[in-house]
């Protein structure tokens, strides 16, 4: 089983650059996708192939942020939100349940400009967490999407010169740390699996950034550390870029286990 999580920084361009070849390529049994940027549902994705599609949108301001889930897998339940409408208002995440865990997607919001949203940020993580500890109060969980943090210094190429920049500031890094450290943890499952590789899934479109490997992951699979025996791995398609200034990621499940 595969699940995929991308940043397509508006589906309406991403689908001119080439998202459907990816799509049919890769053939996940779920894909999350952020920033779709739209205002009501594409009917662009065959239904045929993903009969179960589920979207959340930004009531507060259109053309911005905007979730969407993709799956061949019919799941039990859907919530469009995390039941805080601060964050759901802006069309940030979709929960899904499965008969053994909950999908979150998420599209985390940014720091911003000279930092204006890490406040709201601040207050996101520790809502989210909230919302995590009672869901795995159920079932175990699968946290996807792109989360807007780079954890440690490899998973940046500048790191030094990135201390006050949006996504590496002390604060999101510790935030998201504690997340992970929840008692049982979760695992960051790229890192799991690959502990010293460097791989990015965001490159800026200026200055030929992936050319040159200059980047910053900022997408990820996180999951309760009782999923984890059932992970095979956790991949960045580093090479699948053009259609996004993000690359899918992906998280392998075992054959077994679904």
């Amino acid at each position: 089983m595969k699940i995929v999580s991308y940043n397509v920084g508006s589906l309406n361009a991403s689908i001119k650059k080439g998202f459907k070849n990816y799509l049919e390529a890769e053939n996940p049994d779920i894909i999350c996708i952020q920033e779709t940027k739209l205002n009501a549902p594409s009917h662009d994705i065959s239904k045929k192939v993903y009969p179960y599609q589920y979207w959340t949108f930004s009531t507060v301001k259109k053309g911005y942020s905007g979730c969407a889930v993709f799956s061949k897998i019919k799941p039990i339940s859907v919530e469009y939100g995390i039941g805080c409408p601060k964050f759901d208002d802006e069309g940030r995440n979709l929960v899904l349940e499965f008969e053994k865990y909950y999908l979150i997607a998420t599209y985390v919001p940014n720091a911003g400009n000279k930092l204006v949203r890490l406040d709201f940020k601040q207050e996101y993580n520790a809502t989210i967490e909230k919302f995590f500890k009672k869901l795995e109060e159920k079932k175990p969980i699968i946290w996807a999407g792109d989360l807007n943090v780079s954890h440690q210094k490899i998973d940046l190429a500048k790191p030094d010169s990135n201390l006050r920049s949006a996504g590496f500031t002390i604060e999101e890094r510790t935030d998201f740390s504690r997340i992970l450290s929840s008692n049982p943890p979760r695992i960051d499952t790229f890192r799991h699996f690959h502990p010293k590789e460097v791989a990015y899934s965001y490159f800026s479109y200026r200055f030929n950034c992936h050319a040159k490997n200059i980047g910053w992951r900022l997408d990820y699979f996180v999951v309760s550390e009782k999923l984890l025996p059932h992970i095979k791995d956790s991949l960045i398609r580093s090479k699948c870029y053009g259609a996004s200034d993000h690359v899918p990621i992906c998280l392998i499940i075992k054959k077994d286990w679904n």
